[in-house]
């Protein structure tokens, strides 16, 4: 990739929304929804130095993540980020198993992985989030159970654990689509599920949200606060923006989107605004996908509680709270929650 193409680009964009009407102190700052660690140290300081430029500055406490490969981590990145202002890691391990690796065709091994981060603790960085994914073909023959233990081994302050799901255009959906991998079952990916929610639970992390799972004090703030509706500011090709109104997000691809930038054409590829009663919609689903829950319809307390007494959540005046196993059911519950007109 072209870090300096890149960077510039970014300035012309940050520069076509006159950032400097807006807080000239950003609460979170999350470079991610791709895996900007490929610009690498010098590209990243660039980023940064253009960012400031702009006007868009991390306040004092706030929350500063990277989405990093772990192959992209070496001793020159993990010092490099620290000074910008970068206190938060989020590595995209997937699994410790090799073969699992090569399946899913990344790059790095399982030794990379946990060397990847213990370079970045070694460089002093004291919020590290792990990803890993669940749900695979049993075929695979792949062990939950030690991908789990060694990432609680490593002890990071935060782990994101997420269902394999059928992605267009990837390897793995043209192997499912040709008969070459068989989905897991949804029973095979709720047992996981559960085991994960087991065994982190008991190491101390806060099952938070549904694929969320953090130590005291250590959740996302930025995910936390986009399930919560807050207004937030996206910049890059695909990125996503939100106004508390209006929704908005630029072309996909990164030459369409750098070249309409240099061009002076718009880079919006779509916009959404909400009615109230999707507003609503939205609102109840995310409070479901977290421990905060939400104010269930008067018609439908019955539905409620009824899921209640199936396990799958706690309802009190009014109010419904889902436990894990609801979660495994959450747009099932959603929708059953809707009003009827």
């Amino acid at each position: 990739m072209d870090a300096d193409g890149f960077a510039e680009s970014v300035r012309i964009e940050l520069g076509t929304l006159a950032l400097e009407a807006g807080p000239s102190r950003l609460d979170t700052i999350y470079l991610g929804g791709g895996t900007p660690s490929q610009l690498g140290a010098a590209g990243i300081t660039k980023l940064f130095s253009t960012l400031r430029d702009a006007g868009a500055t991390a306040g004092p406490d706030a929350e500063v993540t990277i989405e990093t490969n772990p192959d992209d981590v070496d001793q020159d990145f993990a010092s490099a980020i620290g000074p910008l202002g970068i206190n938060r890691v989020s590595l995209g391990i997937q699994s410790f198993d090799d073969s699992v690796l090569a399946w899913m065709h990344r790059v790095h091994d399982g030794a990379t992985a946990k060397g990847a981060f213990r370079i970045l603790r070694g460089a002093g960085l004291a919020n590290i989030s792990l990803d890993l994914i669940y749900g695979l073909p049993e075929s695979v023959g792949r062990s939950w159970e030690r991908d789990l233990d060694a990432a609680i081994e490593l002890d990071p302050e935060h782990v994101s654990v997420y269902g394999l799901t059928k992605e267009p255009r990837t390897p793995y959906a043209r192997w499912a689509d040709a008969g070459k991998a068989t989905p897991a079952t949804d029973a095979h990916a709720e047992s996981q599920f559960m085991l994960a929610h087991q065994r982190l639970t008991a190491a101390g992390y806060e099952h938070y949200e549904v694929s969320n799972y953090a130590k005291p004090g250590r959740r996302s703030r930025h995910n936390s606060a986009y399930w919560t509706r807050a207004p937030y500011l996206g910049v890059g090709p695909s990125a996503h923006s939100f106004d508390g109104l209006e929704r908005r997000w630029n072309v996909p691809h990164l030459a369409a989107w750098e070249a309409a930038l240099r061009e002076g054409r718009t880079i919006v590829g779509g916009t959404e605004v909400l009615s109230p009663a999707q507003v609503e919609t939205e609102r109840r689903y995310l409070g479901l996908r977290t421990t905060a829950g939400c104010a269930v319809p008067e018609q439908a307390s019955a539905t409620a509680s009824r899921f209640a007494g199936e396990g799958w959540g706690t309802l009190r005046d009014g109010w419904l709270t889902l436990t894990p196993s609801g979660w495994m059911r959450l747009d099932a519950i959603a929708a059953a929650l809707e009003p009827r007109h």
